[in-house]
This record gives C-alpha cells, sequence and structure tokens, in this order.
C-alpha cells in the first residue's frame, strides 16, 4: 500500500518535512491544477475539518518518485441509497476534487491509484469521484485506464460554471462580455460610491497584514445572508481555523491571491482566491450588504477582472460557482464543465461480489430513475 501520512506533527519531524517536500514537488509538477490539494490548502483542511470524516491519503509511485496524491474517505451512503462507497474528499470548502498527479504519468498514477483501492480490505463499493473537469487530465486519464482494464466506470452528473479564460486585455474583455447598458449602471454606481468618500482597491501583499485582513473577511461574511443562514466561515470555529491556516499557508507558499474594495479605508467587499500551476480559483466572496445598492460583489468583481488579466502568471481563473449563477455567469464568458464518476472496483471472493452488487445497483437505480424522469 502506498498510503500516505498527513506530513505534521505528531509524526516525527524530518519525516514530515520529507513528506511535505515531496507532495510540494509534485504539485509544481501537476497535469492538472487544484489549489484545493495542494500541500498548503490540503494540509489545513484535514486539520481543522477531517474530524467528523476518516482521510485517508494514498500515493501513487513510481519507484521512488511520487506521482499522484489522492485524498479519499469512507462514506457509509451513496446519495439515497444505503451503499457504502470510496470517494474522493469533498469538504464543504473544497469546489474541485481533481487529485494531484505528475505531467507525463497520468495514466500511470490511476493505476496505482485503482489497484490499491482494489487491494484494500476497508474499501467498500465503488469509488466516486465528485467535482472533476470534463477536460481535465484525471477525466481523460481515467477513462484510459478504465478502457484499457475493461473497468465498469460511469458519468453519472454534469454541470457547467463560470470560468475566466481570455487574451484579451481585462477592458477588452469587460467591454466584449458585457452589455454596454449594464457597463453605464456600473459606472454611474461606481460613480456615486465614489461620492461618498475615498474608494480604493488593494491586493494583500504585506505577510503582516493578512491576520488582519482575515479577520476582516470573516467579520464582513458573517454581517450578511451567510452568516444569518449559518454558513460563514466564522459561524464555526473549525471553518474560521481552517480558513485563517490556508490562507496563512498559501501567502507563504505564493498562492493567496487576497482582494478587497475599501471605503474611506473600510472593507465593503472582499475576494480570496487561490493560485496553482497557471490557474487560479476564486474561493470565497463577502460584501457589506449595507452598500448593496452600489453593487460591491461586481464592483470587486471588476477589479478582480484587471488584477486577473493583468498577471502573466495566470492564464484562467475557475469561479467555482453554482451552475447558473446570476451575477458571476453574466461577467464571465467561458464555462468548465464539472463531472461525477462512478468507477467499479474489484477484489476477490465475496468483496468482489459485493463491490460488483453494488456498482450495478447503482447504475440499475440510476437508470430507473432517469426513464421516470424521461431522461433515459
Amino acid at each position: 500500500m502506498d498510503m500516505a501520512s498527513h506530513p505534521l506533527p505528531p509524526y516525527p519531524q524530518a519525516a514530515a518535512t520529507a513528506q511535505r517536500a515531496r507532495w510540494e514537488e509534485l504539485a509544481l509538477h501537476a497535469a492538472e491544477a487544484n489549489a484545493f490539494y495542494a500541500p498548503d490548502m490540503l494540509a489545513a483542511a484535514i486539520d481543522h475539518l477531517a474530524t467528523d470524516s476518516h482521510v485517508r491519503l494514498i500515493e501513487a509511485r513510481d519507484e521512488e518518485l511520487l506521482i499522484g496524491l489522492l485524498p479519499i474517505t469512507v462514506r457509509s451512503r451513496h446519495g439515497r441509497l444505503p451503499i457504502g462507497c470510496v470517494a474522493n474528499w469533498i469538504h464543504d470548502h473544497c469546489f474541485l476534487g481533481a487529485p494531484i498527479i505528475r505531467r507525463g504519468h497520468e495514466a500511470a498514477a490511476w493505476r496505482r491509484f485503482l489497484v490499491q483501492l482494489d487491494d484494500a480490505p476497508w474499501a467498500p463499493g465503488f469509488l466516486h469521484l465528485e467535482a472533476l473537469d470534463a477536460a481535465g487530465a484525471n477525466a481523460a486519464a481515467i477513462e484510459a485506464v478504465c478502457v484499457e482494464q475493461r473497468r465498469g466506470w460511469r458519468e453519472i452528473h454534469r454541470y457547467d460554471r463560470a470560468m475566466l479564460r481570455s487574451e484579451l486585455t481585462a477592458d477588452a474583455y469587460w467591454d466584449s462580455q458585457v452589455r454596454a447598458k449594464k457597463r453605464k449602471e456600473l459606472r454611474r454606481l461606481q460613480k456615486r460610491l465614489a461620492d461618498l468618500g475615498v474608494v480604493e482597491s488593494r491586493l494583500l501583499s504585506n505577510r503582516e497584514d493578512l491576520a488582519r485582513w482575515c479577520s476582516e473577511f470573516l467579520a464582513l461574511e458573517a454581517s450578511g445572508w451567510k452568516g444569518r443562514e449559518g454558513t460563514a466561515l466564522g459561524c464555526k470555529p473549525a471553518d474560521a481555523a481552517f480558513f485563517r491556516a490556508a490562507c496563512a499557508a498559501g501567502f507563504d507558499a505564493g498562492r493567496l491571491h487576497m482582494l478587497r474594495l475599501d471605503l474611506n479605508g473600510e472593507a465593503i467587499a472582499m475576494l480570496v482566491n487561490f493560485r496553482h500551476g497557471a490557474g487560479a480559483f476564486s474561493f470565497k466572496i463577502a460584501i457589506d450588504e449595507a452598500y448593496g445598492r452600489f453593487s460591491p460583489g461586481v464592483l470587486i468583481e471588476i477589479a478582480n477582472l484587471r488584477a486577473v488579466q493583468d498577471d502573466p502568471a495566470i492564464e484562467w481563473m475557475d469561479s467555482c460557482a453554482a451552475p447558473d449563477h446570476p451575477m458571476i455567469d453574466s461577467l464571465w464568458a467561458e464555462r468548465r464543465t464539472i463531472v461525477q464518476y462512478r468507477i467499479a472496483l474489484r477484489g476477490r471472493g465475496a468483496t468482489q461480489f459485493q463491490r460488483a452488487a453494488a456498482f450495478a445497483i447503482a447504475n440499475g437505480v440510476e437508470s430507473a430513475a432517469r426513464l421516470l424522469k424521461g431522461q433515459g
């Protein structure tokens, strides 16, 4: 088994340091960018969010070379079905589930992941994968390996979400994507907001400001509808601790992209993004609802557009938004297709029978449901 340990104390410091270095090196050569599984953000999530689920980290190796890292958990149910399965670990604040696999070793990494799960006595049912890019390196490798091994697999859901990928300048993109009437209205709102005082957009650049910015973001988010519904990061101590740890580790790794829109020195909108490779992921946004009439969420997205398009190191940004999001879908023209897969696991004896039955039952129930809905 190529099972990995989380590389932080109480493990021996020397081993933890070496493990973390191998993860960092793998992330630098990833075939598919995923900031949520990059070592800094993943370690913060394990430390603060894995208390209610047993998270395993599977490493794929080619001799001594690390070629893949897949965080997984065991579920007792699959949707409404009382069928256990193995799944990639998607916590409440993770918006892409693509494992980190080494460029040039994509199929080899997935062969190694699957043989480990086939051999694992604790792995029930099948492998359920959420939040993968349909056009990504993982999806291509999964399909190729499953065909090669004549292994059952099935796409069970897909949707599109907004992303930003363009070689246009920010101004040219804005003019081409947003209707003239809306641009005029936003210029009017910007002017009205400026009548109230000094408006400034700022990108976090000083490590000494990080803790204060994190506190201001948590307070701003909790002051709005997310706070009232109990979904703001600040509503749960573990979520707030994860956010602070992820931002600190992301800043130190050069992956944090934190932006704010101030009025007279006070934040009225803040946006947190995480970078990995040539891409970036829009993580969380918070606004002061007292200024809602000025559309601060849209105004900070305008500032974000300029920051992204003016940075030659960022080739694209994933909105990580829900499908058909009314705000970001109207601002960003490109789309990313997100899919879920169900993959058969093998085994021996009773284990093989249980896994085959679970895979067949889940597929059968899903097919019947689609027929009843007229989708078959």
